[in-house]
């Protein structure tokens, strides 16, 4: 298997998904003889084209914590539903633990304003314009499952038409459309 590198992180030519790792740790554990070493990582991965998910790994060294963190993160993609496959619909509210997610759609060529581990997410995701804010926790894992908890509250726009029994259309043009009326009724 062959990896290239690309500007979003480790691709894989085989099945063109973006690899991201978030976080590595090492960590130690004190037994009788001394202290023993571990590992542990977060990895992001996405398709770029509104697919993405994370996972967790744990090893004895470095490269096999991120191979099991990436295979725990194949697993858990799921697709999410973009705006011209660059943003997303409306503006949503993650929280998990001490960690809140402000995640905001913006206007083209405003890029990615998030900080730390959601931005991989971002990336992976596909998103090339969004505004999001961390507030609390610092804590990758924790921002990382706010991030996803805000990213599972997005519904297409045909989801949220067929709720409220509307066509699609009429979420775009429902300003056109009043306007139109207004002047009929004065007529």
């Amino acid at each position: 298997m062959q990896f290239q590198i690309n500007k979003f992180g480790r691709n894989n030519k085989d099945d063109g998904l973006i690899e991201k790792v978030v976080n590595v740790n090492r960590v130690s554990k004190v037994v009788k003889g001394g202290r023993r070493f571990g590992t542990a990582a977060l990895v992001v991965v996405g398709n770029g084209k509104g697919k993405v998910g994370y996972g967790t790994g744990k090893a004895k060294e470095f490269p096999q914590s991120i191979k099991k963190a990436t295979e725990k993160a194949k697993k858990n993609m799921k697709n999410y539903p973009l705006k011209k496959n660059r943003t997303i619909h409306y503006d949503i509210h993650g929280k998990h633990g001490a960690g809140n997610v402000i995640i905001k759609s913006a206007p083209p060529g405003t890029g990615i304003i998030a900080g730390g581990p959601m931005r991989p997410v971002f990336e992976a995701l596909g998103i090339k314009d969004i505004v999001a804010k961390s507030i609390g926790t610092t804590n990758p894992h924790n921002m990382i499952r706010a991030t996803f908890d805000a990213l599972n509250q997005l519904d297409s726009l045909d989801r949220i038409a067929f709720r409220r029994g509307k066509k699609t259309t009429d979420l775009y043009y429902k300003k056109e459309k009043n306007e139109k009326e207004t002047i009929n009724k004065t007529k």
